[in-house]
């Protein structure tokens, strides 16, 4: 299979580049991250400084893990959303609209093509929470075109941006519902806890659960009671019971959240392919007992599986993007997490004491990649869903090929 790009691709890819580099250039990043402090109920109830998800994904190795008491948030991260004209230059440029038919205002592009815009969106480190609104386009007003900002959760757990969400996706079950809010009023409508996250750009709230989904009602006995204040079914709704919560879309839910695993990897990538660059640039440019340290063989082999952990994740994830199995996008989240947490570590390496400076941008990778490595599919998930797939399509052997295993050929059973 030819993974290399074709040149709309690349047309493609570059015109995001371009788009990031007009409205979100590099000191625009360092202004949101050392802006003015958290208030003080960004602090999780508990009084712990807590971060995302639950810790251990990928080689997190120590200090810092994600959900873990000890990890570092950042002393002057803000905690405001996504910037409006940011998001609405995202919107008028195609981002989020990207798959939508022609007629529905989109470019009727495909999965592979949206995986080249979220890698390019993870090089830059792109705030806010850029896949739920794409699978939001279309199916919440103002989510294609950037007027209206949407999180997404596909169960209880930590939740991306809520305070500034007007939308929240629920993909918690065969049904996508969508629960509208005023600005602000998510945190509150969800009964969520603030607390203090990793990245500086990510704030994060814990909802500890969901509303109850409804039960799609059996032919000929439908209801006239109304959708639950707030929540709205996703496409066509069926008729409901009067005690049931959101209605059924079958099978609508665990798309979106396929999607939503594959568009996270490929933004992983995006953020593994920029400290690789960081890495290689650096190792060029300084000069240790006369010579750049790139000539000397350690620093070569750091950058070289950098290089190998890269684009392992890219071809494991263009790939997932055609077939859209869920092995192969467990298969993809997996490598694209594990290449951007260690090649940021590497990065770290390759730069020495510098690379542990506030000043530069590697530690936001790192801590990026931790958010990023628990959201919609854990290592744990993937690799759970991946020893599940080879169970159950694995060779199958018969009776005498147990027995001989077990007891040598000797004792094989006539």
């Amino acid at each position: 299979m030819d993974f290399r790009l074709a040149d709309d691709q690349r047309a493609l890819q570059d015109a995001m580049f371009a788009l990031i580099a007009a409205h979100f250039p590099r000191d625009r990043l360092r202004a949101l991250v050392d802006g003015p402090a958290r208030p003080a109920d960004a602090v999780g109830r508990d009084g712990t400084d807590g971060t995302g998800g639950a810790g251990g994904a990928g080689d997190t190795g120590g200090s810092g893990v994600p959900g873990s008491p000890g990890g570092h948030g950042s002393p002057g991260a803000a905690s405001a959303g996504p910037d409006p004209g940011l998001w609405r230059a995202l919107g008028d440029a195609g981002f989020f609209a990207l798959r939508l038919p022609e007629k529905s205002g989109g470019t009727g592009l495909g999965l592979p093509d949206a995986v080249l815009l979220f890698e390019a969106a993870g090089r830059a480190l792109l705030p806010g929470p850029l896949v739920a609104t794409h699978l939001a386009a279309g199916l919440v007003p103002g989510a294609a075109e950037g007027t209206r900002t949407v999180t997404a959760l596909s169960g209880p757990g930590p939740a991306e941006h809520l305070a500034s969400a007007d939308a929240v996706l629920l993909l918690d079950g065969p049904v996508a519902r969508v629960l509208h809010t005023e600005p602000g009023q998510a945190p509150h409508a969800l009964h969520a806890r603030p607390f203090r996250s990793v990245d500086p750009t990510t704030p994060l709230h814990h909802v500890d659960e969901l509303p109850p989904p409804r039960r799609t009602a059996p032919p000929g006995r439908a209801s006239s009671v109304p959708p639950l204040p707030g929540t709205v079914s996703v496409g066509p709704a069926p008729a409901v019971l009067a005690s049931a919560g959101p209605v059924d879309l079958p099978a609508e839910a665990a798309r979106l959240s396929r999607e939503a695993v594959l568009l996270t990897a490929a933004q992983q990538l995006g953020g593994a392919r920029a400290t690789l660059d960081l890495a290689v640039a650096h190792a060029r440019r300084r000069v240790q007992f006369g010579r750049p340290i790139g000539a000397f063989q350690a620093v070569q082999h750091l950058c070289a599986r950098m290089l190998v952990r890269a684009d392992l994740a890219r071809a494991s994830l263009y790939a997932a993007s055609l077939t859209e199995t869920p092995a192969e996008i467990a298969g993809a989240k997996l490598l694209a997490d594990r290449a951007a947490i260690r090649n940021a570590r590497d990065c770290l390496q390759v730069h020495g004491g510098l690379g542990f400076t506030w000043e530069t941008d590697i530690h936001l990778h790192l801590k990026r990649a931790w958010v990023r490595a628990e959201q919609w599919q854990s290592t744990e998930e993937s690799e759970e869903l991946l020893a599940n797939e080879l169970l159950m399509n694995g060779a199958e052997e018969n009776a005498p090929d147990v027995w001989r295993g077990v007891l040598g050929s000797e004792n094989t059973p006539p």
